[in-house]
């Protein structure tokens, strides 16, 4: 592996602060007016002038890169990083050390004008992307809730902007398939229509040395269509529909002690997802109105082998249903000569939830977990119980709804542009539970070495209750830019809040229920299921500072940015003390984080491109007392310290039939990143080495790549379950060939 200091001294000397930000390319920010494009809809500049660290990847880079997911721009983007770990539902962002592991996200996802509520959903396959918009740093005073570290837009292909077919089948040697075919069509000048569909299968990577079986296998399917219809000069429409189906089985954690992935219970992660998102615009003389409504419903069943052990301890089972409704209602003037512009809009949704969590206790819980805990305080009157498996049964409902308003105003004077937004946003949820349990066990009298039956004693526990919390909160922000002269950028300067929504903790009820079980035998306190189970919501203020520069008559571009954050009541995933089932959110007093990004994209003559990006964060306790330990001082678990992306590009007209080569070479690094809140478990920085080479001309591509060529060893995740540690390997080397045909 390449020395971190090697790599990352050369590109901090480009920047004062030793610190940076984002990497924009300026051949896809032509915005097509018959579209309604939420992305422009909500910016009051052009996307180099806003007042905000971005980065937009187009559909080239993304197809150079074999991108089709959010997944795969991490450490692309500075300071974003998105590990690939368990599986498909373990979607866990870090920006800037903000981030969250379960539960609420802490960076938004806008997919065709579509906010996606639910992070379960975000790592997912998307063909045909026209770009990717990455923000960081809050974003509240427009999007709301769960965007306190940044949002990302997501663009998929227009048929108003392309007609044809368009097929990409792809194969690797991690036994890794993958196929789009889509078909855009103008009926016409102002009738638009697509279908694309997606499919992939992996036979796995990791095997479980218990059954000699492949772990990561996977069975993916996509399916979206695009309506979009200029009824008038006045009225756009646009209706995205998308439904996917998936089907996998994931979380290869190999145990510390040993170093391999060994248990004995199945694994397996199953979901189905359907969108349907609506855009109706209206542009007037004087302003424009825009309606954003959205369907979204998500069934999902992930079930765990939640000790990752060969013995028969407990086993999880966590299936969802859920329905979410939204609807936006943007207002704004119309584009003039006026130096005042302005913005404003509601925003509603409601989310409904149906989950079924039960957890099985299996044979050796039973006896190390329960039966010898209560042995050992009590070895007069030992006890067995009836069966070798029993279920702590937990059903759930929350209904989730809230509503806001927000506006902003932009005033320009001369090179300066200010920039003021409000938002007010109140939110209403709640949870109703079940827990109930139907098991018993038997007492002995045990005497000079023998035991005689004493009693019977039935468990029979039917707990519920309901809970709710409401939110409300204010949501500022203010920015001043100053526009350079002569063409060569601008200077901003951002003070903005964050916000993440708070919640309920419901993977805790396992745990409620085997406290409650322990306390009839007469062992260990009851929970509080109103103080564990709640969590409050997560507040920042975001100091930024920060430029975006066209030098060498804009054949370079360069953005840099650095950041303070003041964190309350950070949300954190905890393990509980002892040998518990479950995992819950905490809130950690008090935290901090500095740091900055940069980015460039140089384009040295017609053939070579240069591009790369890095991002540094330090983020820390401030505050943290969890009650056993206080956590002062240590850094952040799960936000890594550094991201390093660089890329070179060479392009080279071959024929004149149109044929060009292209040659690219990129370096992907991240680290350090500590795995818990006693920093005693760390990954440090690696680095990932992709290549490839690809012949095309208008109709045809064909690309051979590779990535991790240098085959690094990594670890992209670390947790306890019952105090043993396990870590999951990063993927190895791999090599593929991707075949692109439009006709």
């Amino acid at each position: 592996m390449i020395p971190k200091k090697h790599i990352i001294m050369p590109i901090a000397v480009m920047c004062v602060f030793n610190v940076l930000a984002a990497n924009e390319i300026q051949d896809s920010l032509t915005v097509n007016l018959d579209e309604v494009s939420v992305t422009a809809l909500k910016r009051m500049s052009a996307f180099r002038d806003d007042p905000a660290a971005a980065t937009l990847i187009t559909s080239k880079e993304l197809d150079r890169l074999g991108i089709m997911s959010i997944k795969g721009i991490s450490d692309v983007v500075p300071n974003f990083f998105m590990a690939d770990y368990g599986s498909r539902i373990t979607s866990s962002i870090y920006v800037r050390g903000i981030g969250a592991r379960m539960d609420q996200p802490s960076v938004g996802l806008n997919v065709d004008n579509v906010p996606y509520m639910n992070k379960d959903a975000y790592d997912f396959d998307l063909a045909d992307i026209s770009s990717i918009e990455m923000l960081r740093g809050p974003q509240s005073t427009l999007y709301g809730r769960n965007t306190m570290a940044g949002v990302i837009n997501v663009t998929t292909l227009s048929p108003m902007r392309y007609q044809g077919w368009r097929v990409m089948l792809e194969g690797s040697s991690r036994r890794r398939l993958k196929g789009t075919l889509g078909w855009y069509h103008k009926f016409s000048d102002n009738i638009g229509f697509s279908i694309t569909g997606s499919a992939s299968a992996a036979k796995g990577e990791f095997k479980n040395e218990y059954n000699g079986k492949y772990l990561d296998w996977e069975r993916n399917f996509g399916l979206r269509s695009k309506l979009q219809w200029r009824i008038s000069p006045e009225w756009n429409f646009q209706n995205t529909i998308s439904a996917g189906y998936l089907h996998q089985g994931g979380y290869p954690y190999e145990y510390k002690e040993t170093g391999t992935i060994s248990f004995n219970d199945t694994c397996f992660y199953k979901r189905f997802t359907l969108t349907d998102g609506l855009s109706a615009r209206y542009s007037g003389d004087k302003f424009t109105v825009t309606s954003i409504t959205s369907v979204q419903h998500i069934n999902d069943n992930m079930t765990l082998d939640q000790d990752f052990l060969p013995m028969d301890y407990f086993t999880l089972t966590q299936k969802k249903n859920e329905i979410a409704l939204t609807e936006d209602i943007v207002v704004r003037n119309a584009a003039g000569d006026s130096p005042y512009n302005w913005l404003g809009g509601l925003f509603a949704f409601y989310k409904h939830l149906d989950m079924h969590a039960p957890v099985t206790f299996k044979d050796t819980g039973i006896a190390e977990l329960i039966e010898s805990h209560r042995n050992e305080s009590n070895p007069g009157y030992p006890i067995a119980w009836d069966s070798r498996s029993f279920l702590l049964n937990s059903d759930f409902i929350l209904p989730t709804w809230g509503i806001s308003a927000y506006h902003e105003s932009e005033i320009n004077l001369g090179n300066w542009h200010l920039t003021g937004g409000l938002r007010l946003d109140y939110e209403h949820a709640a949870l109703r539970y079940h827990s109930f349990c139907d098991t018993g066990y038997s007492i002995y009298r045990y005497k000079d070495g023998v035991s005689d039956f004493e009693r019977r004693v039935e468990i029979d526990i039917d707990d519920r209750g309901d809970l709710e919390r409401h939110y409300l909160t204010v949501l500022p922000k203010i920015a001043a830019v100053y526009n350079l002269e002569d063409g060569l950028g601008n200077l901003y300067a951002k003070i903005s809040k964050g916000y993440k929504a708070g919640g309920f903790n419901t993977q805790m009820f396992s745990d409620v229920l085997q406290q409650r079980l322990m306390t009839i035998m007469g062992l260990g306190s009851l929970y509080d299921v109103n103080d564990i189970v709640g969590y409050k919501p997560e507040k920042s203020w975001n100091y930024e500072i920060g430029a975006h520069l066209n030098l060498f008559s804009n054949d370079l571009t360069l953005d840099f940015a650095a950041f303070y954050i003041d964190c309350t009541d950070q949300q954190l995933t905890m393990f509980p003390n002892g040998d518990t089932t479950g995992r819950m959110m905490t809130n950690a007093g008090k935290t901090r984080s500095f740091g900055g990004e940069v980015s460039l994209n140089w384009k040295i003559d017609e053939s070579l491109m240069l591009n790369g990006s890095y991002g540094y964060t330090n983020a820390k306790f401030r505050d943290f007392f969890n009650g056993v330990k206080n956590f002062k001082g240590k850094t952040l678990p799960y936000a890594p310290q550094n991201t390093l992306f660089l890329q070179a590009v060479w392009n080279k007209p071959i024929s004149a039939s149109g044929w060009t080569l292209s040659l690219d070479a990129n370096f992907r690094g991240v680290g350090k990143i500590y795995w818990n809140e006693d920093n005693t478990e760390r990954q440090n920085f690696y680095g990932l080495v992709g290549a490839g080479a690809s012949m095309s001309n208008d109709i045809i591509s064909i690309q051979v790549w590779g990535k991790n060529l240098t085959d690094t060893r990594y670890h992209t995740f670390y947790f306890l379950s019952m105090g043993n540690a396990f870590f999951q390997r990063g993927r190895g080397i791999e090599a593929g060939l991707t075949m692109r045909y439009v006709f």
